[in-house]
């Protein structure tokens, strides 16, 4: 170990040691809930400190008239620290989310210091009034529904090609967010956020414009159990039907990133080329008696895709316009076990990126020894790639959540 890792080491320790000592009452709750639980001497603050983290191991071939070019790995895709609670008032919470894997910390650049991303999140809620409540911070940005549920809560090994390629991710910013009851059963959540558009961890300032999103869900049945209409699976056999759609809309003012505030800087003789980028995202959830279906689109637009110099010609970056579809379903044939199936379509616009559409079908299967909070999970995919040799992929992922 060198001196570095272990002063890192022993802050950590030292830290953990002062919570412990002037803490009024330390709790291990039940598996899956968090490691323990802290409550400050006079009850003004609590800390709930959690850690899981998922070993994935996959294998993939080239289809192409046969298999070919096998490739491997395993490695550790997503490992997090988790710490919650509310300081001064239970009106005001916090959340605190560190990645710690390679994964987690990938895609530093210039723009963030080339630092490691420790943070994941880091956001401070407030309910100031009734079913009003503020968030500022960094966080998820409330746009496609299959980002925004948690990693440690998926259906299947990990989330569709839609995510990757239309994602808007986490940010900094403002966010509102609101419900109401339109009946006795059917409620509505409204969310609107002001973002700084350039992704998470970002120390530069802001390159183009501010982000705008807002999202609106309907639930005509009612609120699903436990937060369900934000993870994968009916864990809960919904004894009754339950139903969210969910409709958002994202404008990133001046976007100087291929993907909105995600993927690659686009750059010009000038420094950086800039436009107004939209993503669409429409979606839904259903559940009942094991049964699960979520459904999701997403368009991208552009102002004008192509970067270009200040002369007019093109510098070969292009804004990632399209749309993206993606089904999925399960069933749970046992309380425990669970097969699932997932159809996924990226069509780009060809006459801007110069890219065919891709079709990634996958099949899955999951055994949830403890829920989501301890589960083994597998999947097989068959990706047509127009533009490249089709692909078969197999993955094996045991995902552990205290």
């Amino acid at each position: 170990m060198n001196l570095l890792t272990l002063q890192k080491v022993t802050v950590v320790l030292c830290f953990f040691a002062f919570l412990g000592s002037n803490a009024q009452e330390i709790n291990a709750p039940k598996f899956g809930k968090g490691l323990f639980n802290l409550i400050g001497q006079d009850s003004t603050w609590t800390m709930k400190i959690g850690l899981r983290f998922q070993t994935l191991a996959t294998s993939k071939w080239d289809v192409n008239n046969g298999v070919s070019n096998p490739a491997s790995s395993m490695m550790i895709r997503r490992s997090r620290l988790k710490f919650d609670g509310f300081a001064y008032s239970p009106k005001l919470k916090y959340k605190v989310e560190l990645g710690l894997s390679n994964k987690d910390q990938s895609g530093a650049s210039k723009y963030t210091s080339n630092a490691p991303r420790y943070i994941l999140d880091a956001v401070l809620k407030w309910n100031f009034s009734g079913n009003f409540v503020l968030w500022f911070g960094q966080t998820k940005l409330p746009g496609n529904r299959e980002r925004v549920i948690s990693s440690a809560n998926l259906q299947q090994v990990d989330r569709s090609l839609l995510n990757s390629r239309f994602t808007i991710d986490r940010d900094m910013g403002v966010q509102l967010r609101h419900h109401f009851k339109l009946t006795d059963r059917f409620l509505i959540k409204e969310i609107f956020s002001i973002a700084q558009g350039e992704g998470r961890n970002i120390t530069t300032g802001n390159l183009g414009g501010h982000q705008y999103t807002s999202r609106i869900e309907l639930f005509p049945f009612g609120d699903f159990t436990g937060k369900g209409d934000y993870k994968g699976g009916d864990l809960k056999f919904e004894p009754s039907p339950k139903l969210s759609l969910g409709f958002a809309y994202d404008f990133n003012k001046n976007a100087s990133k291929t993907r909105s505030n995600q993927g690659t800087y686009m750059t010009n003789d000038t420094g950086f080329y800039s436009t107004n980028i939209s993503t669409l995202f429409l979606d839904a959830m259903y559940k009942h008696n094991g049964f699960s279906l979520m459904a999701e689109y997403a368009n991208r637009t552009a102002g004008d895709a192509f970067a270009k110099n200040s002369d007019g010609s093109l510098t070969g970056d292009e804004v990632q316009v399209g749309t993206g579809l993606n089904l999925q379903t399960g069933y749970l044939i046992s309380k425990t076990l669970e097969i699932s199936g997932r159809y996924t379509n990226i069509s780009l616009d060809k006459n801007i990126t110069g890219k065919d559409a891709e079709n990634q079908y996958t099949l899955g299967l999951s055994k949830y020894i403890s829920g989501h909070q301890l589960k083994v999970q597998t999947d097989l995919s068959y990706t047509d790639i127009g533009f490249k040799t089709n692909q078969l992929l197999y993955r094996l992922q045991v995902d552990i959540h205290f």
